[in-house]
């Protein structure tokens, strides 16, 4: 299932679905300033794309909130992890802001990579305690305001239907114009 808009010149879909499984550039990883890949999202690209995912990644740590590191992909069918923490340590509640410093983050490393299509999850969401909708509509305010080079094609994947007609909803509240798939 997946619904797409128009933002500041890129086609973003909205898409229920695994970020794991995803034929895109490269997907970002909502990591702890340690770069642990324990639970959710990380856990989840660990499992798929090898524990090297997480050995390149915590050669880098620690990695402050508001910046982002770049990781090879292991087994993954992107080219690259972006791991743009979220929170310092482990299953950390969060605040909203920095699902924004953690997009900005991602963003400008894909910038500084070339990419030209990124897969994004719901960042903060699950163990940061931010809702779905709250984080998408973030992360779409985030890549509406941006002012580098945007990727072609930005990927916003939901764990669920929930969290699809969450991401759906906070694009549709910010008033993106629809575009096709």
């Amino acid at each position: 299932m997946a619904r797409c808009f128009k933002a500041n010149g890129s086609l973003v879909q909205v898409l229920e679905g695994d970020i794991t499984q995803l034929d895109v550039d490269a997907i970002v990883n909502p990591a702890n300033s340690r770069m642990i890949m324990g639970g959710g999202v990380a856990g989840a690209i660990k499992r798929r794309g090898g524990r090297e995912i997480e050995e390149e990644a915590m050669r880098h740590a620690p990695v402050p909130i508001g910046s982002a590191i770049s990781t090879g992909a292991g087994r993954l069918k992107a080219k690259y992890v972006i791991h743009a923490p979220t929170m310092e340590m482990p299953a950390m509640r969060i605040p909203l802001d920095n699902v924004y410093k953690a997009t900005r983050a991602a963003l400008e490393e894909a910038e500084r990579l070339g990419i030209k299509s990124l897969a994004i999850p719901a960042m903060g969401a699950g163990v940061g305690g931010i809702s779905p909708r709250d984080s998408f509509k973030a992360m779409l305010e985030t890549i509406t305001s941006y002012r580098g080079s945007l990727p072609s094609r930005i990927v916003l994947v939901a764990w669920g239907r929930e969290a699809y007609e969450a991401g759906v909803e906070a694009a549709l509240s910010l008033g993106l114009e629809g575009a096709e798939c």
